[in-house]
Order: C-alpha cells, then sequence, then structure tokens
C-alpha cells in the first residue's frame, strides 16, 4: 500500500485540472494515489481525465455537495496512512509532496500540516501561510497579500488551510472527518479546532509549496455565496467548539467583531447577505443532529481550551501584523 492519498474535490474545473494534475506527475516522491472526487460537475472534467490521466481514481457524486462531503468521500474510499488534501486550482512544485510528509513526520503530535499556498497572480506573495481564529469571531490566513520570504518558518498556527495540507488518517478517525452541514468556508477551521481540542497540533510547512488561483469555483473573493456561507459556518463553528461558558467569556469580543463584519460587508453591497449568514447559522446550530455534533467539554481537555483561548486572544493582534 502507497503511504499517501492525494484527494481533489472538483465542480466544473476542467480548466484547472490539466495543471494540477501534470505537477502531480512531476512529483520527486511518487508514492501516492490521487482521488479525484466529482461533485457532479456538467463540464467535460470527467472524460479529460479519464483520456489524459488514466491513473487518478475517479468518484463520482450525483451533484454538488460542497467540499467537505467531496473531500470525505476521498478520505472514505482511500485507506493510505497520510491524506494530502488539494484543491483543482492549484500547481504544485515538484517537492509538495515529499515536503509535506517529511514535515508532519517530524511534528508526532501534528493532526494537520499546511503547505505555503502562493498567490497565482503574483508568486512572490503569500495566498495562505496557515489558519488564525480569534476574539472577534474572525477568520484569517496568515501573510494573505504579503512577501513570501517572510514566511520561511515552520511553526505552528491555529488550523492548516485545507486547499494544500496533509492530514494523519488515525487522527482523523478520532476527530471525525469534515462537518458536510459547513458545505463549504470554515470546514478546515472546525477540524482543526476539534483537534486542538484534544491536544494535537497543527502546522506551517513553508518548505511545501504550491500556487493557487484562488476562487476557483465560487467565484470572486467577495460574491453573495461566499459571504453567505462564511458567516452562517462561523456561528456554527462557535456553537460547536466553544463550552457555553467560553461563549459568555468572548461574548463581548465577538457581538463587535461580527458588527463590524456587517458593517464592512454593508459598505460593499452585501450587508443583507452577511446577516442572513448569521441568522442561518443560529438556526442550524439548534438543529437535532447538529446539537448532537457539539464537541462535548472534558475537564481533562481543560489545559486546551486554556491554551485556545489565550491564542484567541493573542490572534487579535496577529490579524493586524499578519
Amino acid at each position: 500500500m502507497k503511504e499517501v492519498a492525494i484527494v481533489i474535490p472538483n465542480y466544473n474545473g476542467m480548466q484547472y485540472l490539466e495543471t494540477c494534475l501534470s505537477s502531480l506527475e512531476r512529483q520527486s516522491f511518487r508514492e501516492f494515489n490521487i482521488y479525484l472526487v466529482d461533485n457532479g460537475s456538467t463540464d467535460q472534467s470527467r472524460s479529460f481525465v479519464s483520456g489524459r490521466f488514466p491513473g487518478v481514481q475517479w468518484i463520482q457524486l450525483d451533484q454538488n455537495y460542497g467540499f467537505s462531503r467531496a473531500v470525505n468521500e476521498g478520505i472514505l474510499r482511500s485507506e493510505e496512512p497520510y491524506v494530502i488534501l488539494l484543491n483543482n486550482d492549484t500547481q504544485a512544485e515538484e517537492t509538495f509532496v515529499e515536503e509535506i510528509l517529511q514535515g508532519i513526520r517530524r511534528h508526532p503530535k501534528a493532526f494537520s500540516a499546511g503547505a505555503k499556498m502562493l498567490s497565482w497572480q503574483e508568486r512572490d506573495k503569500i495566498d495562505d501561510a496557515g489558519n488564525y481564529y480569534n476574539m472577534l469571531g474572525w477568520a484569517f490566513a496568515r501573510g494573505k497579500g504579503k512577501p513570501e520570504e517572510k514566511y520561511r518558518k515552520e511553526q505552528k498556527v491555529f488550523a492548516a488551510c485545507a486547499g494544500a495540507a496533509i492530514y494523519r488518517r488515525e487522527l482523523l478517525e478520532e476527530t471525525g472527518l469534515f462537518d458536510e452541514e459547513h458545505f463549504a468556508y470554515l470546514e478546515d477551521l472546525d477540524i482543526g479546532y476539534r483537534a486542538r481540542i484534544l491536544g494535537y497540533e497543527n502546522w506551517f510547512l513553508p518548505k511545501a509549496r504550491v500556487y493557487h488561483v484562488g476562487s476557483g469555483t465560487s467565484g470572486s473573493r467577495y460574491n453573495l455565496f461566499k459571504i453567505r456561507y462564511s458567516s452562517r459556518n462561523n456561528i456554527y463553528l462557535i456553537y460547536k467548539n466553544m463550552p457555553l461558558l467560553q461563549i459568555l467569556l468572548n461574548l463581548p469580543a465577538l457581538v463587535p467583531g461580527f458588527l463590524a463584519k456587517l458593517v464592512f460587508f454593508a459598505s460593499k453591497g452585501y450587508g443583507r447577505e452577511y446577516a442572513a449568514g448569521i441568522k442561518n447559522g443560529c438556526s442550524i446550530s439548534r438543529k437535532k443532529e447538529n446539537r448532537s455534533k457539539k464537541v462535548k467539554f472534558s475537564f481533562r481537555h481543560l489545559p486546551n481550551y486554556i491554551v485556545i483561548q489565550w491564542e484567541l486572544f493573542v490572534n487579535i493582534f496577529r490579524r493586524f501584523l499578519r
């Protein structure tokens, strides 16, 4: 059995697949299988891949179930001990798989490790160097838009961006897979948060490098779909991962944090969508099947909650110094 499964979700992404899959053909480390999970594409993705990349294992879904369901299908179909998740709108450097595999092995407590994601358009600029979350309820990509040479240190982060990250299968079995209620956005922060509660780590690996188009499926940086799902999933993320006492502790920061975001998106003409997402997030948090997903508090994990709370505070400042 090979060591690594590479799971690539796809939805009408034929225009990106040649670049993405060709870059994997050129990898210095070859002990991996590729699982492409298609979310009911209506373009020619399947015929293109079967003709050009016959070694790719195709998993066909009947409709667009979103990122979380797609990657879960790939994880469940595969059995390799390490799972790399890779967006279809990426191009991996030749040592990407080798570096990301060696990197997670260097850290025995690592649940996940994320690559240095570089902007496709400006290849000397960071797209994502690790994901963070703070007391204001703001999730953000470390280093976005900054010169990539400033992010050469291997270090722990709050969570890894699932656009190019590796996970230990044995720990995925402990945390549970990606929450399919998220559909898309913040699902990687949610699963990384759950791992942190259990005492595991998430790392940034600067030598594992990929170039990322960004918004390859959803479209522009700001759009109705992305804004509604991001605000919706943010409420759900807080509900799931914070005990009631921690929610109350953070409430004086969360309220102005969400209000600031509402004002920001209103200024861009998306205020109604952002508010609708918040309302929807409260609604899905009350669903019976989602209440059962809430992480149960355990005093055994209290030291981990204290560390996380401190990071939520510190990350307010990281947001502006990233």
